[in-house]
């Protein structure tokens, strides 16, 4: 993170991942139950790295 703050620079599959995060808190919108939205991000990354 202080390396971030620092520089500047950042790499592609962090920039990816929030992306994606934010893609999922888009589209869940009324998530209400943190831990439920946790498992969605969790499975989501899982499903992204396997293919």
């Amino acid at each position: 993170m202080e390396v971030l703050i620092v520089t500047g620079a950042t790499t592609a599959k962090v920039e990816a991942n929030n992306t994606a995060i934010k893609h999922i808190k888009r589209t869940g919108r009324g998530f209400t139950n943190a831990r439920n939205y946790k498992t969605r991000i969790l499975l989501r990354s899982a499903a992204r790295t396997a293919a």
